[in-house]
């Protein structure tokens, strides 16, 4: 298991969803900070948003940068898609508009990454990667949950015994993970679970993109969240300006409408 040196800087970015806009506030907001040593992404860059390719080229570029697999970035690879399944839009034919435009999203991705090249390099994203942090840390980083890029992932909100059975399969001191888009920094059983949030499509009432910063030294680490605004309404000028078939879906994340069922409406 590889080791992180003490006085290092790291940013965990996660979810960025074909979002260039957002991405580049973020890293802008990196080096105002006084920049990283390196950088840790938590999976799903290009689905979804208007510039996958454009968000693939920057994080590849960015120096001593670590990737890992999400979901999202699997679908683009093997062809699978999120729900609803066929056999659900059988079942419930009110689902059939969802449907069809999660394929049309999925398949306008696939076109422009597979065009320009980057379908190996997705299929080739690990689905975790493992280090130990200065104060003998165990580190583990994952998109949804440990041995999963996909599923019900992990979020506060989970039933404590859901969140003990987590924290018991990472083997892990501290515990990344990406796929929910929501913020988070909880302790189960021992081991501490954070989230970063989206630096794409995060849930109301903030909507600004989010990130953190990790930090060593010789007695340990430190973690610090970090939120950065960017302009939302140019993100939907340029989803419309590519006629993106996910136009309405990204919209209305970028204007603060979408909010899962899990999430308590009281919850930040």
């Amino acid at each position: 298991m590889e080791s992180i040196n003490p006085n290092t800087r790291l940013a965990i970015l996660a979810d960025i969803h074909g979002n260039s806009i957002a991405l580049d506030a973020v890293l802008q907001d990196i080096q105002n900070y006084g920049g990283v040593d390196g950088y840790w992404f938590l999976g799903d860059y290009a689905a979804i948003g208007f510039d996958p390719v454009g968000v693939l080229e920057r994080v590849k570029n960015l120096p001593a940068a670590r990737f890992l697999r999400g979901n999202t970035d699997r679908y683009l690879v093997d062809k699978t898609l999120p729900g609803p399944s066929p056999q659900e839009v059988q079942r419930h034919l009110d689902l059939l508009p969802t449907y069809i435009q999660v394929a049309r999203s999925f398949a306008w991705t696939t076109g422009a990454v597979s065009a320009a090249g980057w379908l190996p390099w997705l299929s080739a994203l690990p689905l975790d990667f493992r280090f130990t942090l200065p104060g003998e840390s165990r580190l583990l980083a994952v998109h949804a949950s440990p041995g999963n890029d996909d599923g019900a992932g992990i979020h506060p909100y989970l039933p404590e015994e859901t969140l003990a059975e987590f924290a018991a399969q990472a083997q892990a001191d501290l515990l990344l993970v990406g796929h929910h888009h929501l913020p988070f920094d909880l302790s189960v059983n021992g081991v501490r679970i954070v989230n970063p949030g989206s630096v794409s499509n995060p849930f109301p009432p903030d909507l600004r993109a989010s990130y953190l910063l990790l930090e060593t030294s010789r007695a340990g680490y430190q973690i610090t969240f970090r939120r950065v605004d960017y302009d939302r309404e140019s993100v939907i000028k340029a989803t419309s300006q590519v006629n993106h078939p996910g136009f309405e879906y990204i919209s209305a994340f970028m204007r603060g409408l979408n909010r899962p069922s899990w999430l308590p409406s009281k919850a930040p």
